[in-house]
């Protein structure tokens, strides 16, 4: 890969707005260069139905804690036209989304479904207990991301909002600036600074805010407990929980964009296939086979 300096890399994954590929708890999702889905791992609730989908621009997956040890878990996808599809588990209604328009992003979480819409307000569906879905007010949204039980907004002046569960402190990012992309964990949130470092705030338990250090980052992940972050060159930076291997990163190279899941991570290499470390009880991890996946930008 030709070098670009951090700032340039970061400003330029800025405008890449949809997410080609996604991680759940126990399934991985890639959006296929002809607008086209593949998933792979467990389907019980068919979140991995998504053969008939066309037209779709980005992906998201709705991840599970591990505490969760269930497979209650769902797919989004974005079309081109500014609707949404979702697919699997919908106890809480995360899947009725038929009827948004003009959404021009999409987040996944446990249990709900977030859509940011092109006039930069923000819409969600699903489980509300703590909160996490109380985004009527936000305004001059640039993108959303969705942990568990919370819910975080970057704004256009890269400013940051959250709503949802704080006990870990996981939704005070409001001191934060100069943010270009955000991510949410279980307990913990992501920030992306547009000069290729980054900020955390959250439950540290497994070291997933150890973040401190990084430099060149241009893309960031977030599983239930370790943080993933793209760097400059393409290789990868990880910290956080291992048991599963899921940080198992160093070795890898020409990334161009990432996902994180409960326990595994995924990478989508320059040449459009896809690598991915950690737990594979489900098949979440087969995709050694899959090619011609979009790349970001294009």
């Amino acid at each position: 890969m030709d070098y670009i300096s951090p700032k340039e890399a970061v400003l330029k994954m800025k405008r890449w707005q949809k997410d080609p590929i996604a991680a759940g708890r126990r399934h991985t999702v890639a959006l296929k260069s002809d607008g086209t889905v593949m998933a792979v791992g467990d389907n019980k609730y068919g979140q991995c139905d998504v053969s008939g989908w066309s037209d779709v621009v980005a992906v998201a997956a709705g991840n599970v804690h591990m505490a969760t040890n269930t497979g209650n878990a769902h797919t989004v996808g974005l079309k081109l036209d500014g609707t949404v599809a979702a697919v699997g588990w919908n106890k809480h209604d995360q899947c009725d989304v038929s009827g948004w328009s003009d959404i021009a992003a999409v987040a996944a979480a446990w249990r709900r479904t977030i859509g940011h819409k092109s006039d930069g307000t923000v819409v969600a569906v699903g489980r509300n207990s703590e909160g996490q879905c109380n985004v009527s007010g936000w305004r001059d949204i640039v993108a959303v991301a969705a942990g568990d039980w919370h819910t975080i907004g970057l704004k256009s002046d890269g400013t940051v909002m959250a709503v949802g569960n704080n006990r870990y402190r996981q939704c005070n990012v409001s001191g934060w600036s100069d943010i270009v992309a955000a991510a949410a964990g279980y307990l913990h949130t992501i920030g992306l600074k547009s000069d290729g470092m980054v900020t955390a705030v959250g439950d540290n338990k497994y070291g997933q805010c150890d973040v401190n250090g990084w430099r060149g980052i241009v893309a960031i992940g977030v599983g239930s407990n370790h943080t993933i972050g793209l760097k400059s060159d393409g290789t990868i930076a990880a910290v956080g929980w291992n048991e599963y291997g899921q940080c198992n990163v160093s070795d890898w190279r020409d990334i161009v964009a990432v996902a994180a899941g409960c326990t595994h991570t995924v990478g989508l290499k320059s040449d459009g296939t896809v690598v991915a470390v950690g737990d594979n009880e489900y098949g979440q991890c087969d995709v050694s086979g899959w090619r011609g996946i979009q790349l970001p930008g294009n």
